[in-house]
């Protein structure tokens, strides 16, 4: 065995020379050290016979000097001034330099000043960066992934593969050919100032695989990847950046801990590896010579022993540890002779060029280790595809970096990584919403941050904002109060740090303030940290405790989800923060199918086909088809898709938002009246095939003795479309004082809008008229007509509250509404929500003479006081969605069950072939502009309403979609939104984004 001789003063060089020989021959024993080739990385083997003869062209086109440049990477930026570009344009055109590595600056600046260096370039440029995150590591208006800490902690290292794909594939957009990517350093200190979560953690074969889907994911897509930091940053406290760490390992944690990673990697055939500032006196005995100018290092361990063929960079040489030692060039040199192939950072190329000209002169350094070294340099640029031109396309540049499947790769990594770390209430996920009293506290982020907003999207409720993390105790003892009345708090904390002389970022003001909460027996409090896993140690009390990892617009939609169980936790910690929390600590909750929020790619859809939604919205609102609309698309159990447009009216005065509600119309009848008559078959209550007078006797005596439950739900029992009821109760002159007056009193109690009140018995006058009133015709067959009728839905009220014993909001309210979290849901919103929150119907010049704001458009219902079997119900598009979902999911929602059998789709199916099903409604085949797209199933059931709204799901699909407006605003003559056909359209959209498999990227 070789061994490399290292002088020491203090104790002999003989000594010294064993040291490292026996480090060395352990290594060998360990079966550490292994040989092996890769077709790219072996810099003296032939690849094939064009790379050869390219390679070879170019070596002998160039000078020695020029050859010499080829070694050097310098730092560009695209966010400094001309001076700085000319500087690289000399070094270019001077120096010959073999690559940059582009540094701070924008995707639009750097890939112009790519395009003209590689333009000035006699030899192409490799180009590199720091995007271990993402290209936002270095560029702003950038895409950020995730930290390698928030990978350590996912439960499938698919998703890091998928990331270093997206990665490579956005580098390569941009002309970047190298990744200084992965670290594979374990990290098993957590004061460790550097590495931290830069990390995948402390377990060194979690690391070890981890590491290599990166790898494989950059280098598949043709981006070289560089393992670092070798021979491993993990364990120390010092920030290269500003001092030389000095790693005290001992041989056994060296050979079997931190190098393990990195010849897993090199077996893997990773293209580069860089070589870390340290100091390993193991390693080298000399004072303060840091591994980068190690020979021991660089040409005895890691070429010669562990057999490593690829490209060796250098760690920056701008950095502290090593810059304040050396004068600029002499650094360089040295790097070189250590046996280094690529010299990054270079403070001063053309001394460097000088001093490592004069090593070769003295021997120090041969010129055919140059050469090889050269040739290595070209090989790598042969399969970074320079062997042929090379332009950034500019002008599409932002469109091109832009890949929608990217946004998706990043959401599953939070989603994966999400960890639950104790749950000793036992409360996660949150259930029973209608028992849970919540109030979120944001403490780093300021009002109206995504992790409030996607909290209310499951359960509306209070949210606290508190922008300083450093807030004094008086900031959280004036908050101390309003928490009194919620029994459940969650407690988020953002814009932390990655120091841990600061505590990670957490305030002091905030700890106490938990520590106040968590000492409450009447309240259950949940501590998210959105930031580095170390932080925890600081919340060691807390009896709920989740850990995000990460504070960023991806991060905070995901843990929000988990919390609610619309996502599975399955993250697990990949450090030990105490002796409580270990690495691997991750308690696994349970998936509550609770409509969770995702991207259209992650169901198979496509977001830029999806985004035409918009074309036809703002269509319909500039044709004044309605003033504003929501519209809501959910896949696979994933809102997709949920945006507001317009305003409430056409005077532009109030902005429609994802929170404004809208009259339903007759989508009441399948969001109201038809879920208890479905809850009721369900529970064996009813019988389909009874007749309607065996629950209601009083019909018995009656033309409607014979039709059955089935026949009035599929509008074939004979019942006209409607008959005058709020016409009998209005003169020429106005209101009856029979049926109205102007003060709410025990007989007038229900309000029809406001400062007018119907009297109490106004909806069996109703009845006793729908009793009276004659039926339709019989067919020839003997058998009524298939006739669309509000009187069914009223009848069937009558019926459910008949079998419910109760009103059937308040069974509604109970049984569907309160548990599935639906705040916006409800009949008479005026007595829960002012008028500016809800969009306006009808100006109504004919029967209450007003503006209905909050009332009920629909005449008959607001006759009945706004609660009534066809009509009355309003909500925002979310809610519906959440109710809808249920049933799509035939009644499992949230962790619960609210229907046992599959009774939805049995009401679902088309009867008879029609487009009727029971109380549900279909799509019209036979019309080219029906009320579904002719694009989805027959199977497709919902319902339209009156106001124009409408919603439609597909169990085949497993799409749902909601259109909400108020079309009938002023006027409800206008039919526009009908003759332009937009609900249809908007449907045609939603199937025409469904990605097939010869779509898929």
């Amino acid at each position: 065995m070789k061994h490399f001789l290292v002088r020491d003063t203090t104790q002999g060089p003989m000594g010294k020379e064993f040291r490292i020989g026996l480090v060395l021959l352990l290594l060998a024993i360990t079966g550490l050290i292994v040989s092996f080739s890769h077709p790219y990385d072996n810099g003296s083997k032939p690849g094939s016979a064009a790379e050869q003869n390219w390679v070879d062209s170019v070596f002998a086109s160039l000078t020695p000097e020029q050859r010499l440049g080829q070694l050097f990477m310098v730092a560009a930026y695209s966010n400094k001034d001309q001076k700085h570009v000319q500087q690289i344009d000399r070094l270019i055109r001077d120096y010959n330099i073999g690559g940059l590595m582009f540094l701070q600056g924008g995707p639009r600046r750097q890939a112009r000043l790519t395009n003209r260096y590689q333009a000035a370039a006699r030899t192409p440029l490799l180009i590199a960066m720091d995007a271990e995150w993402g290209l936002d590591m270095r560029l702003d208006s950038s895409m950020h992934f995730a930290k390698q800490m928030t990978l350590g902690a996912m439960d499938n290292e698919q998703y890091i593969y998928r990331m270093g794909r997206e990665i490579a594939l956005k580098l390569k957009t941009l002309g970047v050919h190298i990744s200084f990517s992965p670290v594979i350093d374990i990290n098993s200190n957590p004061n460790n100032p550097v590495i931290g979560n830069r990390s995948f953690g402390e377990n060194k074969e979690q690391v070890t695989t981890r590491g290599l889907a990166y790898i494989r994911g950059l280098q598949d897509h043709g981006v070289i990847a560089v393992a670092k930091h070798f021979p491993g940053h993990g364990d120390t406290d010092v920030d290269s950046h500003l001092a030389l760490p000095v790693i005290n390992s001992d041989m056994a944690r060296l050979t079997d801990v931190d190098l393990y990673p990195f010849q897993k990697s090199f077996e893997a055939g990773v293209m580069g590896v860089m070589v870390a500032h340290l100091y390993v006196p193991l390693i080298d005995t000399v004072r303060t010579q840091t591994t980068t100018l190690s020979r021991n290092l660089v040409t005895g361990l890691l070429k010669e022993k562990m057999g490593y063929r690829g490209l060796v960079f250098t760690d920056a040489l701008n950095m502290k540890s090593v810059s304040n030692l050396y004068k600029p060039g002499e650094l360089d040199a040295l790097a070189l002779a250590a046996g280094n192939d690529v010299l990054l950072f270079s403070e001063d190329v053309p001394v460097a060029v000088q001093k490592i000209k004069e090593k070769m002169a003295a021997g120090v350094i041969s010129p055919e280790d140059v050469d090889q070294r050269v040739r290595k340099i070209l090989r790598a640029k042969y399969w970074a595809g320079l062997n042929r031109p090379q332009s950034v396309d500019v002008a599409n540049l932002m469109q091109n970096l832009d890949r929608p499947l990217a946004r998706t790769v990043q959401q599953e990594i939070y989603e994966h990584a999400a960890t639950v770390v104790k749950n000793e209430d036992d409360i996660l996920p949150f259930s029973h919403l209608d028992t849970v009293r919540m109030a979120t506290i944001t403490v780093g982020m300021p009002t109206g941050n995504a992790f409030g907003q996607m909290m209310q999207n499951y359960l509306p409720s209070a949210v606290y904002s508190i922008p300083n993390r450093y807030a004094p105790d008086s900031t959280f003892e004036r908050l101390l109060p309003k928490l009194s009345l919620y029994n459940t708090v969650v407690v988020s904390l953002h814009n932390l740090n990655n120091t841990p002389v600061h505590n990670y970022g957490l305030g002091d003001g905030a700890l106490r303030f938990i520590k106040k909460l968590q000492e409450n027996p009447s309240m259950k409090t949940v501590v998210v940290v959105m930031g580095n896993a170390y932080a925890l140690k600081h919340l060691e009390g807390s009896r709920n405790l989740v850990c995000g990892y990460e504070d960023n617009l991806a991060s905070q939609r995901v843990v929000p989800q988990v919390l609610f169980g619309a996502l599975p936790a399955v993250g697990r910690l990949p450090v030990t923060v105490s002796e409580t929390m270990k690495a691997g600590l991750g308690l696994p909750t349970p998936d509550f199918r609770r409509l969770r929020y995702a991207t259209p790619e992650a169901v198979g859809l496509d977001s830029r086909v999806l985004s035409q939604i918009d074309n036809v919205a703002t269509e319909a609102i500039a044709y004044a088809a309605a003033p504003g609309c929501q519209v809501l698309v959910a896949k696979d159990g994933a809102v997709v898709f949920e945006k507001s447009y317009g305003y409430a009216t056409y005077d532009k005065s109030q902005p429609i938002n994802n929170e404004t509600l809208y009259d339903l119309a007759s989508v009441t009848k399948v969001a109201g009246t038809l879920q208890a008559i479905m809850w009721l078959k369900d529970e064996g209550k009813i019988n389909l095939d009874s007749k309607v007078a065996e629950y209601m006797p009083e019909l018995k005596a009656t033309n409607k003795k014979d039709m059955t439950v089935r026949d009035v739900l599929m509008h074939q029992a004979g019942l006209k479309p409607g008959i005058p009821t709020w016409e009998r109760t209005v003169t020429k002159t106005g209101l009856k004082p029979t049926f109205y007056a102007s003060t709410r009193t025990d007989e007038f109690s229900r309000e029809v809008i406001p400062g007018t009140y119907v009297v109490g018995t106004a909806e069996d006058s109703v009845w006793t008229w729908i009793k009276r009133s004659s039926l339709l015709p019989k067919g020839k067959n003997g058998k009524y007509p298939v006739e669309y009728s509000d009187l069914s839905f009223i009848v069937l009220k009558r019926l459910a509250e008949k079998q419910l014993n109760q009103p059937l909001e308040t069974f509604l309210q109970k049984q569907f509404y309160a548990p599935l979290g639906l705040n916006t849901m409800t009949y008479n919103p005026l007595q829960r929500f002012p008028k500016s929150c809800i969009a306006p119907t009808e100006n109504d010049t004919y029967y209450r003479k007003a503006l209905l704001q909050g009332s009920v458009h629909d005449q008959s219902a607001a006759l009945m006081g706004g609660v009534a079997g066809h009509a009355g119900l309003f909500s925002n598009a979310r809610d519906l969605a959440i109710l809808m979902q249920m049933d799509l999911q035939n009644g499992r929602y949230g962790g619960q069950r609210y229907f046992t059998t599959p009774v939805v789709a049995e009401f679902a199916r088309s009867q008879a072939g029609g487009r009727r099903g029971l109380g549900w409604d279909h799509g019209d085949p036979t019309k080219p502009e029906g009320p579904t797209s002719n694009l989805s199933p027959a199977s497709t059931f919902g319902h339209t309403g009156f106001t124009g709204t409408c919603v439609w799901m597909d169990p085949e699909n497993k799409i749902l979609y909601i259109f909400l407006s108020n079309r009938v605003y002023p006027d409800a003559g206008n039919n526009k939104l009908r003759q332009y056909n937009i609900r249809t359209r908007i449907h045609d959209v939603i199937y025409k984004s469904i990605i097939t498999d010869k779509g898929k990227s």
